[in-house]
């Protein structure tokens, strides 16, 4: 009987190196697994900081922009690198609406009630043209396909607008539509082919010009002020750090607190 108590304790103590070693390796692993989710999660909160930083830049680089003097068509951009420059810019324009060529663009609210965004090129006098987003009307709530009316002049008209990139787009499900007067997205090389026009390379947000009476050709104008999306960047910077600091009070609690607080009430140790 002593023998085999004997051999029993020397087989558990020649496991216990081994078992021992396998534990550390584990507790190592975890330790790792750790470290690396508090770094890469702290990582992502620093970069969607920087992130917001980049558009507050951007916001206020855009609003010194629509502080400059108003364009003409003589420095109105004709390719895409100077249409990326005076994005923002207001633009000051005489031409010719091509109403046969008016756009509607679907599913696009304001003010909580559903619409279409109104889209006609205008006819500058060099003979190119320039895609107008010309404002906002509402879409009748039976029939879909019923176009709302909207008074476009046939002689020349002032205009008072500023330059955007392209209309925001939408996904789209199932096949867009790719002709007709009501679509769900346009494109600057989709209206260019269809209209035969030669389209500047941006798109202009017309605006109520001071001092004249707004919506007279149906139309509204109260555009939003563009959304960079800064409070998104730092809504998810808080989010990431708030799961490094909980990654961090956890390995403080399970990897130093705990097993101290274990040996010191442990009545052998």
């Amino acid at each position: 009987m002593a023998r085999d108590c004997s051999s029993a304790t020397a087989g558990a103590t020649a496991q216990e190196p081994g078992a021992r070693r396998r534990s550390g390796r584990i507790v190592g692993l975890a330790w790792m697994a750790a470290l690396l989710m508090i770094a890469l999660t702290a990582r992502l909160g620093f970069w969607q900081l920087d992130r917001a930083a980049q558009k507050q830049a951007l916001q206020a680089q855009q609003a010194q922009r629509g502080q400059l003097p108003a364009l003409d068509a003589a420095t109105l951009a004709r390719t895409p690198e100077q249409s990326v420059a005076q994005l923002q810019r207001t633009v000051r324009l005489q031409g010719r609406w091509a109403p046969e060529a008016t756009v509607f663009l679907d599913n696009r609210p304001m003010a909580g009630q559903v619409g279409f965004h109104v889209l006609t090129p205008l006819r500058l006098d060099d003979g190119s043209a320039v895609l107008v987003q010309r404002g906002w009307v509402p879409r009748h709530r039976l029939q879909r396909d019923l176009l709302p009316p909207v008074h476009t002049p046939d002689g020349p008209v002032s205009l008072l607008a500023r330059v955007i990139a392209e209309p925001s787009r939408l996904r789209e499900l199932g096949e867009p539509a790719l002709t007709g007067p009501i679509r769900q997205n346009l494109d600057l090389a989709t209206a260019a082919r269809e209209t035969g026009l030669t389209l500047r390379p941006l798109v202009l947000l017309q605006l109520d010009a001071p001092g004249q009476p707004s919506g007279t050709d149906g139309l509204r104008r109260d555009w939003p002020a563009p959304d960079f999306g800064i409070e998104r960047h730092h809504g998810y910077a808080l989010q990431w750090f708030a799961l490094s600091a909980l990654g961090s009070g956890l390995l403080l609690w399970f990897g130093w607190l705990r097993p101290r607080l274990s040996s010191r009430n442990d009545p052998e140790t």
